[in-house]
């Protein structure tokens, strides 16, 4: 099976697979367990993709797991979610490094509490010569807030009007050097983008799944690859 797939990735060319990780409280919901429980086993869904991802040959994995308009949720939820990745990257790195894995954040860190900052600045500096999958992890991120930060530094830059390009616009944006998604997937039945990588799915595959994302694994994203596979990417042409 992985042979299969990985000629698939192989022969289209894919390079980048974004994801909306969403579902995590509802499943915990129709379970009759706390959000926290959902939460975490969306942690080993993740762990799930990004081995599949190796195994596929997918060089590029983004995942959403908190976005700016996440602080609006109960301040318990909040401070979970943000002890779960804290907890997550120290208790995973190791691991995650040994595979190759090298990480990176996407997002605006200022916002993060002074702990959190080191925590995901020293995974950053433990995997930076890592040469297996790159693993974005957008964190207080905002596709618009980031488009708006990405207006501000180049009119700070006094870049002339006339040598703004799209691919200047994307030099400035948070995933500067990272190809753009050639699919985007969201688990959980839910047809909405939810403000994430808005310039940068501009010609992504859009796939929605209604599994929930504590239920994703490796099966599941080799039907988005093989649904992938059946579309055609005419890009306006």
């Amino acid at each position: 099976m992985d042979s299969e797939i990985r000629e698939i990735v192989k022969e289209t060319n894919l390079k980048h697979i974004a994801i909306i990780m969403d579902g995590n409280r509802r499943w915990a919901k129709e379970k009759n367990l706390p959000s926290a429980m959902g939460h975490k086993k969306g942690v080993e869904a993740l762990k799930k993709t990004l081995r599949a991802c190796k195994d596929f040959g997918v060089k590029y994995l983004t995942v959403y797991a908190f976005s700016t308009e996440n602080w609006n949720r109960k301040q318990e939820e909040v401070d979970f979610l943000m002890d779960l990745v804290a907890v997550t990257l120290k208790n995973e790195l190791e691991e995650m490094h040994q595979e190759g894995v090298q990480i990176h954040f996407i997002g605006d860190k200022t916002r993060l509490s002074k702990k959190l900052q080191q925590v995901t600045a020293n995974a950053i500096e433990t995997t930076k010569n890592n040469d297996g999958v790159i693993l974005q992890i957008a964190l207080n991120y905002g596709s618009r807030d980031e488009i708006t930060n990405a207006v501000k530094q180049i009119i700070t830059d006094k870049i002339p009007p006339e040598e703004i390009t799209p691919d200047i616009i994307s030099q400035y944006l948070y995933t500067k050097g990272i190809p753009d998604p050639d699919i985007l997937i969201r688990s959980g039945g839910e047809k909405r983008i939810s403000n994430y990588l808005l310039w940068q799915i501009a010609y992504s595959e859009i796939i929605v799944k209604n599994e929930y994302w504590p239920e994703f694994d490796k099966n599941l994203l080799k039907s988005c690859i093989e649904e992938f596979n059946m579309r055609q990417r005419r890009y306006g042409k």
